[in-house]
């Protein structure tokens, strides 16, 4: 019998914890404005979890710049975990597709920094046995692009700056990105708004009031998102009613994908064929729709992971993975 596994996701702005019997939570934390903080958010998290006998984890906080180095952060974000995880079992996946224990960790720390979306292409194979796929995972900071050979991974890049030159990482996301990133010239270059504030305007994410991770501190509302979205033209609500707040919306996420759309052909032209199953992840898988409406390079039957295993998990998919993998006994080794 499998051991119940929970997976850990420590990024620099949201934990995902997600078990292996299928229950995720995605909760948000600005590791880089409280570091010291970790434990306990991590602690509070399993806590809210299903009890476990294995404890997996997969990092891309390390980047954060309240640290020094991302080795720096690597140490730090094993020293959360180990302690947290003192009473249990626990392993940690690296970029060459094994888990290792903490002192395998700690030997090689770079080889386990920003590995988390090599465990979810390795889980999302399955789905795609034969022939040549891509999994596509849009999250709030960033988009993930892997190939995917007869169920395998085969990413060109192992790294994150490897990754960004062969266009397997596209740093934008549907909540955190800067809008100024999108706009260029057209705007102001300033952080008036994000890109929350697009898909909140253009209702692809749902209205939260109490959400305060917001460009200006005011609610994640349609109201507050339009206000935002006008100070990037320099203006407000006056002068800059909301059909033109809208306008620019479908302006800025257009740009998004057509960087998107531009990053899916460079890595489907590097495979060995056209990708014929397209497998989807993230809370912003629903770009990938509005991808397809147009030509992009990639053709072929697409698979949802939230339409497969739910929303939640789909927002965790990379906790999910290393669960799964971990409860099945995937490459562990020291």
């Amino acid at each position: 019998m499998a051991p119940a596994a929970l997976g850990l996701d420590i990024g620099g702005a949201n934990l995902k914890a997600a078990h292996s019997s299928g229950v995720a939570c995605l909760r948000p934390y600005a590791l880089w404005k409280n570091p010291g903080g970790l434990p306990e958010a991590l602690r509070q998290l399993i806590g809210d979890m299903p009890p476990h006998d294995l404890l997996a984890v997969t990092m891309t906080g390390e980047l954060c710049d309240c640290f020094e180095t991302k080795r720096q952060g690597v140490e730090s974000i094993l020293a959360a975990v180990e302690l947290i995880a003192s009473d249990s079992r626990f392993c940690i996946w690296r970029n060459d597709g094994r888990f290792v224990n903490l002192d395998g960790a700690r030997a090689d720390p770079l080889a386990v920094a920003a590995a988390n979306w090599l465990a979810l292409a390795t889980f999302a194979g399955r789905f795609a046995p034969q022939g040549p796929a891509l999994l596509i995972d849009i999250g709030s900071t960033t988009s993930d692009i892997v190939p995917i050979s007869d169920g395998k991974p085969v990413p060109r890049g192992r790294s994150d700056p490897a990754r960004l030159r062969y266009h397997e990482l596209v740093y934008r996301g549907i909540r955190r990105t800067p809008v100024c990133a999108l706009l260029g010239g057209a705007g102001a270059a300033e952080l008036f708004a994000t890109t929350l504030d697009v898909y909140l305007v253009l209702g692809d994410l749902p209205e939260e009031q109490t959400d305060r991770d917001t460009a200006d501190g005011r609610p994640a509302t349609k109201a507050a998102a339009c206000a935002r979205l006008a100070r990037m033209l320099c203006a407000d609500r006056e002068p800059c009613p909301e059909r033109e707040v809208r306008k620019l919306a479908l302006q800025i996420r257009h740009r998004q994908l057509r960087l998107l759309r531009r990053a899916v052909k460079y890595v489907a032209a590097s495979m060995p064929g056209p990708p014929t199953t397209l497998i989807t992840a993230g809370s912003g898988e629903f770009l990938v729709a509005k991808m397809l409406s147009e030509r992009h390079g990639a053709a072929g039957q697409r698979l949802s992971l939230a339409a497969l295993l739910g929303p939640s998990i789909s927002q965790a998919a990379c906790a999910y993975a290393v669960a799964v993998l971990a409860a099945e006994g995937h490459g562990h080794g020291q």
